[in-house]
């Protein structure tokens, strides 16, 4: 066999003519079944664990506050109790609340926080001082002796000025000069001996850690009550120049892509002036030279915005946007021309199917649904366990950290070996084989958002593929296209292309999946110092990631090839990849700078949304400072709005951009199964057929223009 055609053969066969081909396949039957019915049982397990972790959850546990008995403060028969409150605030200075989450220390829910400092000797002996005490104590001690009552922990010993703090009680400190006060005094008696106020504060210090989070987390979901009707209107204004650059797209495709690229740079230099400016002014002000590693992390973003570090990085990075941008522009001007003649007959294509412009609403609502599920399940999966009791002892204890049951702790050889211990929630946990399996439960509902959310992506792909390859094969466009060809693409996906999406999603899931636990090892490895390990973990990242981008530009032209042929889901990913190597040119030359110019469009949109909302919530503006909410954070509603409007262009631009897959890969095919001639005439318009012919000519080199000729003489040699 000669040395040109074993080469040949090794890119594929190319597609014959065939008279009676005229686009998607209609007669057609179900693929990758076994891949669909492995979806349908996943998905019913996937319904089965969301409706354990339904009876079993319980969010309430991430909000409210639970007591010595694991009771919810502020819920139930405590609801007119919404606070915590801690017998002996100095036992939470132990390391084990970072572990455990819990000062070993009675707790009570209460109505209101001490308002006075006093010890239970002294309160006992007046009637009002200990009617107001026992509202502090877990339960009514009636005449027992202080002694007892103290042995039984029925009260605190003392009671401490405090003010509210996360739902918890924290004693009102305070400072004479440089010394610590608790309600106006530097010491405090804790019913045993006189103490330093100083004391109290290494166990407030570990409660505060361990309740932060929580409040960042209450002040945030706070943020989005206030804001959330802006944020709408935000994403409403992304919406309407989404499809205001669509429709601009579809009748000034030329003049808008250069209007486009024109404004991205426009806009990454506003950028680089405004920080400049910011730079410049903050040079006298007072703190503004300290550092970003002195400052640390700080959870309100809009004290990094008065450091002059800040603002430089800020310069630094949009300056290298604006060199990299203008210099692809430099290089790709010519290829851009090309890019500008090929979106202009999408723009042509979208027209024809102008309902396609709409289907990512329907993958919106679709993946809207899938991360609802995932969240909402996530939550009850992580609150279903059971509370936790465990033996808290001031001493030495051999039982010490051992579960317990509080209904009968006292009468337990536990009690008797350790008289002074509590048997006292510690956490939420669970011994049942349900709460066993709980991680796995948890990895399972991770998996399947995966899979599920990339399943409804592949769906959107093959649909509109099957639509625009519609547009492309119809003889006489549009009057051969189909009635409802979006409708049309959808119901055959459906119908019998289940398991081919199921197919590409699963792999792509389980890359991704692994992706998620590497990033996991990565962050239980940070403190390690092998540095091997972390060298060798990091190439697998890279690699995973390389692998996860390959796995998605070849299952969207795999779904193209299922879209229209109807093989399964191997076949057409096979068919593809040879299909593309045998234009590996064009590849380069025109679908990617296609994929930039489309990139371009997001990120302008992006910019302009992401401007208004910086300027609109930071108050930075004297126009929007009335009408704008009052946040905590006002980087959370920014966030979200950049977030969400990258999401709405993404999804409005993506209809463009698989049209131009769509319609560059049934051009190479076009190519390969036609000459022209009057018998085998190509399906393409002509305005396509000069734009992407005369251009990859002129890329090709001397090599690929000899190749292209022997591939020539030997398709006659074949037909002869």
């Amino acid at each position: 066999m000669p040395v040109e055609e074993s080469g040949y053969k090794k890119r594929g066969e190319p597609k014959k003519f065939d008279p009676d081909f005229k686009g998607p396949i209609q007669n057609r039957g179900c693929t990758d079944i076994i891949c669909c019915i492995l979806f349908m049982v996943a998905i019913v397990g996937y319904v089965a664990v969301g409706i354990l972790a339904w009876s079993h959850g319980d969010p309430r546990k991430v909000i409210y506050p639970t007591d010595s008995l694991g009771q919810y403060c502020g819920q139930g028969k405590l609801e007119k109790k919404p606070l915590l409150f801690y017998f002996n605030m100095m036992k939470c200075a132990s390391p084990m609340v970072l572990l455990e989450f819990q000062c070993p220390t009675p707790q009570v829910c209460v109505e209101k926080c001490p308002d006075r400092t006093s010890t239970l000797l002294t309160a006992i002996k007046n009637p009002p001082d200990w009617e107001y005490y026992k509202s502090y104590c877990r339960e009514d001690p009636g005449n027992m002796p202080v002694p007892q009552i103290l042995q039984k922990k029925l009260c605190p010993a003392y009671l401490i000025s405090s003010k509210p703090f996360l739902q918890r009680c924290f004693p009102s400190l305070g400072k004479k000069g440089e010394v610590i006060t608790v309600g106006d005094k530097e010491t405090f008696n804790d019913g045993d001996k006189i103490r330093d106020a100083k004391d109290l504060v290494a166990g407030m210090n570990n409660a505060t850690v361990v309740m932060e989070g929580r409040q960042v987390a209450m002040k945030i979901f706070e943020d989005y009550t206030k804001s959330w009707y802006w944020i709408l209107i935000c994403l409403l204004i992304a919406v309407v120049l989404s499809l205001i650059f669509i429709v601009l797209l579809r009748y000034l495709a030329g003049i808008m892509v250069w209007v486009m690229i024109l404004l991205v740079v426009a806009v990454v230099a506003c950028g680089i002036a405004y920080s400049s400016f910011k730079y410049v002014n903050l040079k006298d002000t007072v703190g503004s030279n300290i550092t970003l590693k002195e400052l640390g992390f700080q959870p309100d973003f809009s004290v990094y915005l008065h450091i002059r570090q800040t603002w430089l990085a800020f310069i630094i990075i949009l300056a290298i946007l604006e060199v990299i941008i203008l210099v692809l522009l430099i290089f790709l001007r010519n290829r851009i021309r090309i890019a500008v003649e090929l979106m202009k007959e999408a723009s042509r294509a979208v027209g024809c199917v102008m309902s396609s412009l709409f289907y990512p609403i329907f993958t919106f609502f679709l993946l809207t649904i899938v991360i609802a599920y995932w969240g909402i399940t996530a939550v009850f999966l992580s609150t279903s366990s059971e509370p936790v009791y465990k033996v808290f002892n001031e001493t030495v204890c051999p039982h010490a950290r051992q579960t317990c049951q509080p209904e009968n702790f006292t009468s337990s050889a536990m009690k008797i070996d350790c008289p002074k211990s509590e048997c006292l929630f510690a956490f939420y946990g669970g011994e049942t084989p349900y709460h066993k399996y709980l991680i796995l439960f948890q990895f399972y509902n991770v998996f399947l958002f995966f899979w599920c959310a990339n399943f409804v992506t592949a769906l959107g792909q093959m649909t509109l593929a099957g639509a625009f390859a519609s547009y492309y094969w119809a003889p006489n466009k549009p009057n051969d296209m189909p009635a409802y060809p979006l409708c049309a693409s959808l119901g055959r996906s459906l119908r019998y292309h289940t398991g081919s999406l199921a197919f590409g999603s699963l792999i792509l899931a389980i890359v991704q999946i692994i992706r998620v636990l590497l990033e996991y090892i990565d962050h239980k490895l940070k403190g390690a110092e092998n540095k091997f390990a972390r060298f060798l973990l990091c190439c697998l990242k890279c690699c995973f990631w390389c692998l996860e981008k390959f796995i998605k530009f070849m299952n969207r032209n795999a779904y193209i090839m299922v879209a229209i042929y109807g093989k399964n889901f191997c076949r057409s990913a096979s068919d593809a990849f040879f299909l593309l190597m045998r234009n590996v040119i064009r590849v380069v030359v025109l679908d990617k700078v296609t994929d930039f110019i489309l990139f371009l469009g997001k990120l302008l949109i992006v910019g302009l949304v992401g401007i208004f909302a910086f300027f609109f919530f930071s108050g930075h503006t004297d126009a929007f400072k009335t009408a704008a909410p009052s946040l905590h954070y006002y980087w959370v509603p920014i966030l979200t709005v950049l977030v969400g409007t990258y999401l709405i262009a993404h999804g409005f631009f993506s209809v463009y951009a698989m049209c131009v897959d769509t319609l560059f890969l049934c051009f190479c095919e076009d190519l390969e199964r036609n000459d022209g001639s009057a018998a085998r005439p190509y399906h393409m318009t002509s305005e396509l057929r000069d734009i992407l012919m005369k251009d990859t000519d002129a890329a090709r080199t001397p090599t690929s223009r000899d190749e292209t000729m022997q591939l020539t003489a030997h398709e006659k040699t074949m037909e002869n």
